[in-house]
């Protein structure tokens, strides 16, 4: 399948400081990838890079065919789905669980004066299903918890049906279960031969959902290992990456690592 990302030497330099450091990357349309590293390591830098929210300082980025600083992004963004708590911030409050799916349609954040068709409203309604939400499609944003936001987030960034989904620590500050809940519905998406391409940033081996196929690891704006899952997160990879002695073990297709 074509390539929907695909970074030559990236890097981003602010105020004299190297965030990114010629990061080379593609990312295939039939791949499910989950970027880890330590805090600061660039991670989210490097996933809003992919969703054109940032322009490289120096190199390309070439995202659905289109090359970033050569192309409008405002008609480019909508064919990415992007959930990030960042983006959570942007909803009003008291807006309703469907609204904040159906206004992707528009790409706004809020409704307003703008009009939707009838197969907009179904498309919405058949996606909170989906992600098992239809029983909050009145309540307010506002009042959800933090589990049900987040896979709200979630619904909001395929209602479109994007080209490539990118996910920032879809699963950070959940409990026990809403997290688990939530790597089963990733795991089913993940796995669908006709889902996008999908990029998701976390912290921890143990939210890598089942179906993920890739693994990129950042250290300090650099790749210290990339490729197929089961060749990179490893014991040796992540220790490395981590600065940490490192177990790791695999079951089931999930993964936990633990100090050594």
């Amino acid at each position: 399948m074509a390539s929907v990302l695909q970074l030559t030497d990236v890097s981003i330099i602010r105020d004299g400081n190297t965030i990114l450091d010629r990061i080379s990357w593609t990312v295939d349309g039939s791949e499910r990838w989950v970027i880890l590293g330590p805090n600061g390591a660039g991670k989210t830098t490097l996933l809003q890079v992919a969703a054109a929210f940032v322009h490289p300082s120096s190199g390309t980025a070439h995202i659905l065919d289109d090359t970033l600083g050569a192309v409008d992004v405002f008609e480019l963004r909508p064919r990415i789905g992007f959930a990030s708590s960042a983006m959570a911030r942007r909803f009003p409050a008291d807006e309703t669980v469907l609204n904040v799916v159906l206004t992707a349609a528009w790409s706004v954040t809020g409704r307003w004066n703008e009009e939707y068709e009838d197969v907009d409203v179904r498309r919405a309604q058949r996606v909170l299903s989906e992600w098992k939400l239809d029983h909050l499609s009145d309540r307010r944003f506002g009042l959800l918890s933090d589990g049900e936001q987040k896979r709200v987030q979630i619904a909001r960034a395929v209602m479109t049906d994007p080209e490539l989904l990118l996910l920032d620590e879809p699963a950070a500050s959940l409990d026990l279960g809403s997290r688990e809940e939530l790597l089963q519905l990733l795991g089913g998406y993940a796995s669908a031969p006709e889902a996008a391409g999908i990029v998701m940033v976390t912290h921890h081996a143990e939210e890598i959902p089942v179906g993920f196929t890739h693994a990129l690891l950042l250290a300090d704006g650099a790749i210290t290992a990339s490729g197929p899952i089961d060749e990179v997160i490893t014991a040796e990879a992540l220790s490395e990456t981590f600065g940490l002695p490192l177990e790791v073990t695999s079951e089931g297709g999930r993964f936990t690592a633990r100090a050594a």
